[in-house]
């Protein structure tokens, strides 16, 4: 027996003598997949326009090595999957078209435009989810779905609408859901005016996009809130309220993107609540930092609680995605780093004793459960985490970042 099979099996009985399954957590990890984000690649830049990243977010940092076409995109995920146990999917934006008749507007585009993706996908046995683009746009310098002009409301409303038919083009060439989501920069620098208005007009295209013909059973759309974004700090269109109270009242889902709050709302603290009334939701884990924002996910607190929360509540009713984009660190390096610690959470969660700690919680036995849930914390996991890795064939430890030194030598060093 290996050293590595020697300190699985100690951890093994460790939380056996906790009434866990060690081996039933692993299977559980390597059966749950998570929607990695494409846009983490070449930050949020796209292939159908030339022009800056708008609409109130940002990326940080110019380290070498972004990818610039559809191909070295695609062979940067590729690396990244390779080094993250189990199988997945991909979130795409509408901006990472793939033209090969000719250029389309997005209000325009077309499934063919995304073909290439498929292909991708089924190569390599993922599923797609999507994202129009609202923003980096000549038409997105102010407000899109809630703007005033409109010809701005229809050229977006058109958009969204295509959006829904390249979704159900993924859902019925992959043969597996599509979550089709929809996030608005639309917003006010200064306190507004005005703030019926603007939502109002977001909810009227938001009907429009939604009547588009498509399967409900394959085609789940969403609507994502947020706090506020730069250049949007006062008012935001599409808030949290605004949010959960549309996809509530017209049978959508409502994604939450936990770096979208307030520094002292955690989203963890959302789920349960959001699933007396959804059949199911959507999240966006991230990690965010003060405000709004969206860095590399860290295998810290919140993202242990909302991995728990998943656990807890159902993990067939949560679907869950990733979205952070850090140009100041290896691009490759920061979905692996991000997707592995999602994964950590979950198998940290698979392996917590919850409905030990439940039935201690519900009997008023506080003092014992405080004990209990610390005394945990130190339970063996590195071990259980290292098994996971070697059954899925990819590096435990750090081991897996000289892969991803020798690609930043052999690959990303040589682009211009």
């Amino acid at each position: 027996m290996s050293t590595e099979e020697e300190r699985y099996k100690s951890a093994r009985e460790a939380y056996a003598a906790i009434g866990v399954d060690a081996d039933k957590a692993i299977e559980e990890l390597e059966a749950y997949g998570v929607s990695m984000h494409c846009w983490q690649g070449d930050d949020v830049i796209g292939f159908d326009h030339d022009g800056p990243l708008t609409g109130g977010i940002q990326t940080t940092g110019d380290y070498p090595g972004r990818a610039t076409t559809p191909s070295e995109l695609m062979s940067d995920l590729d690396k990244a999957y390779s080094l993250i146990g189990g199988k997945h999917r991909l979130s795409l934006h509408a901006s990472y078209a793939v033209f090969g008749d000719g250029f389309h507007d997005r209000d325009a585009i077309e499934p063919s435009d995304f073909s290439a993706w498929v292909d991708y996908a089924k190569d390599r046995g993922l599923g797609l989810d999507f994202n129009p683009t609202y923003f980096s746009h000549e038409k997105a310098r102010q407000y899109t779905m809630a703007s005033t002009d409109p010809a701005i409301r229809d050229f977006w409303v058109d958009h969204s609408k295509a959006c829904v038919r390249i979704s159900q083009y993924f859902a019925d060439s992959l043969d597996t859901h599509c979550l089709l989501n929809v996030w608005i920069p639309d917003g006010s620098k200064d306190i507004p005016a005005d703030r019926m208005g603007p939502r109002e007009r977001f909810a009227e295209s938001m009907d429009r996009m939604i009547a588009e013909p498509h399967d409900k059973d394959k085609v789940y759309i969403s609507i994502e809130s947020k706090v506020f974004g730069i250049g949007l700090e006062s008012y935001t269109v599409g808030s949290a309220e605004f949010g959960l109270c549309y996809a509530a009242s017209r049978g959508i889902l409502p994604l939450m993107d936990n770096g979208h709050y307030h520094p002292t709302e955690f989203v963890s603290d959302k789920i349960s609540s959001a699933l007396l009334t959804f059949d199911k939701i959507a999240l966006h884990v991230t990690r965010p930092v003060r405000w709004d924002s969206d860095h590399v996910l860290r295998f810290d607190d919140e993202t242990r609680e909302i991995a728990k929360e998943i656990v807890a509540c159902g993990k067939d009713r949560i679907l869950v995605g990733t979205d952070w984009f850090d140009a100041s660190i290896n691009r490759v390096a920061a979905w692996v780093i991000g997707m592995r610690s999602f994964q950590k959470a979950m198998l940290y969660a698979l392996l917590t004793p919850l409905g030990e700690f439940g039935r201690l919680q519900d009997e008023q036995r506080y003092t014992e459960l405080f004990v209990k849930q610390e005394e945990f914390k130190t339970l063996p996991f590195g071990a259980v985490w290292d098994m996971f890795c070697e059954k899925t064939g990819v590096p435990a430890s750090d081991a897996w970042y000289g892969e991803v030194a020798a690609y930043e030598r052999d690959v990303l060093s040589k682009r211009g």
